[in-house]
C-alpha cells in the first residue's frame, strides 16, 4: 500500500535541472535566487542540496544562475554600506605548487593607498596553503566581523574576511567538497560576492572556459570593473611561464586581452610551502626569480584595470617599479 505525500517545495528546482537531456533546462535568475535562498536558510534537505549542486556541476551553471545565487547570498549577508573599499579580491583555491605570491600584490596595493578586502575559504582541499593560513603566519589582518574589517581597512588598508565569518552557510556548502570529491558552483559564486560593492573586482578560475561565466554574471550584477583569468593554482596570480587571457569589464564594457608570458623557462615547484620564504623575499633576504615575475605580472593586470589608459608595457613597468621599491616590513606570528 503506497502512502501519498506532498512534494517538497524545493523539489521543483531539482526537477528543472534533472529532467533528462530534452526536458531539463537552466534556472531563470529569479528561480536561482529563490532556490539558493532556500538552501542558505536550511529549507532544503541535504540530499536535495547534493543533487542540485551536482546537476549544476554537470550542466555547468549559466551566468543568470550565478547572478541569482550571488543575489541570494548578498541578501543573507546584508553587508554594511558605510565601509569604503576600492578592490574586492577573492581567494578560494589555495596554493599547492607555488607560494601565494599574490599576497605581495595585496601588500603593494595597500601600501600605495588602495583599500583591499580579501575574502576566501580554507581547508576544503588537502595539501594546499590557503590565503587565510598565510595571513595568520605572516601576521596580516584577519577579520571575524564587519567591525574588524572597518578597523583593519582604516589602519592597514587591507583585511581578510573568511567566508565562515562572512556567510557561515556558504562555508558549510564549500565543506561538502569532501563528500562530492568535486568543487561545486558554490566556489564560483563566492568569487563573485563583492559584498562591499568595491568598484574593482578580481577573480580567478581553474579552467579558462569559466571566465566567460564570471564576466557575464558580473555584468548582470552591475559590476562596473572586473578582471578574471586562469591563475596559478586557481588563485589570482599570473603564471610567468604561460600566456594569460584576461576577461574584463571596464566601465561596464566587456573585453578581453592576452598578456604574453614573462618567462620562457619552466618554474620548479616549491619543495615546501613555507610563508617565511615569502617574508624573506619581500625583505630582500633571499632572491626569488619566480616571485620577481609573478608579483609584478599579476599587479600589472590590476593596475591596467584601475587605469585603463595604460598599455600593457606601461602597466608592467609601473608594477615592476612598485615591486622594486617595496619598503621593508616586519612580519609577525613566527614568520
Amino acid at each position: 500500500m503506497s502512502t501519498l505525500t506532498n512534494e517538497h517545495p524545493f523539489a521543483q528546482y531539482v526537477r528543472i535541472l534533472g529532467k533528462g537531456k530534452t526536458g531539463s533546462r537552466s534556472l531563470s535568475r529569479e528561480q536561482a535566487r529563490t532556490a539558493f535562498a532556500m538552501i542558505l536558510a536550511g529549507q532544503a534537505r541535504p540530499e536535495q542540496i547534493g543533487a542540485f549542486l551536482m546537476l549544476l556541476r554537470v550542466k555547468e551553471e549559466s551566468a543568470e544562475e550565478l547572478a541569482g545565487f550571488v543575489e541570494a547570498a548578498r541578501d543573507l549577508i546584508q553587508a554594511p554600506d558605510d565601509i569604503t573599499v576600492d578592490i574586492d579580491w577573492s581567494s578560494y583555491a589555495g596554493k599547492r605548487q607555488q607560494l601565494p605570491w599574490f599576497i605581495a600584490c595585496l601588500l603593494l596595493l595597500a601600501d600605495h593607498g588602495y583599500r583591499v578586502l580579501v575574502h576566501g575559504a580554507r581547508g576544503h582541499t588537502e595539501g594546499r596553503l590557503y590565503c587565510e593560513d598565510a595571513f595568520v603566519a605572516l601576521g596580516l589582518p584577519v577579520a571575524r566581523n564587519w567591525h574588524d574589517v572597518a578597523a583593519q581597512l582604516d589602519s592597514e588598508r587591507l583585511s581578510f574576511l573568511p567566508i565562515d565569518a562572512l556567510c557561515p552557510p556558504l562555508q558549510q556548502l564549500i565543506d561538502m567538497r569532501s563528500l562530492f570529491g568535486l568543487r561545486s558552483p558554490v566556489h564560483t559564486l563566492c568569487r563573485l560576492l563583492n559584498p562591499l560593492s568595491a568598484p574593482y573586482s578580481l577573480q580567478s578560475v581553474f579552467h579558462p572556459a569559466y571566465a566567460d561565466s564570471h564576466q557575464q554574471a558580473a555584468a548582470l550584477l552591475g559590476q562596473a570593473n572586473m578582471a578574471v583569468f586562469k591563475g596559478e593554482g586557481g588563485e589570482i596570480e599570473r603564471k610567468p611561464g604561460a600566456d594569460c587571457l584576461v576577461k574584463s569589464l571596464v566601465e561596464h564594457s566587456p573585453g578581453q586581452e592576452k598578456w604574453p608570458r614573462l618567462d620562457h623557462g619552466r618554474s620548479d615547484d616549491e619543495a615546501q610551502l613555507d610563508s617565511r620564504l615569502l617574508a624573506a623575499v619581500w625583505n630582500r633576504q633571499q632572491p626569488h626569480a619566480y616571485a620577481d615575475d609573478a608579483v609584478p605580472g599579476t599587479l600589472a593586470v590590476v593596475l591596467k584595470l584601475i587605469k585603463p589608459q595604460l598599455d600593457q608595457p606601461s602597466a608592467l613597468a609601473e608594477a615592476r617599479q612598485m615591486w622594486q621599491q617595496r619598503r621593508p616590513r616586519h612580519f609577525t606570528a613566527g614568520a
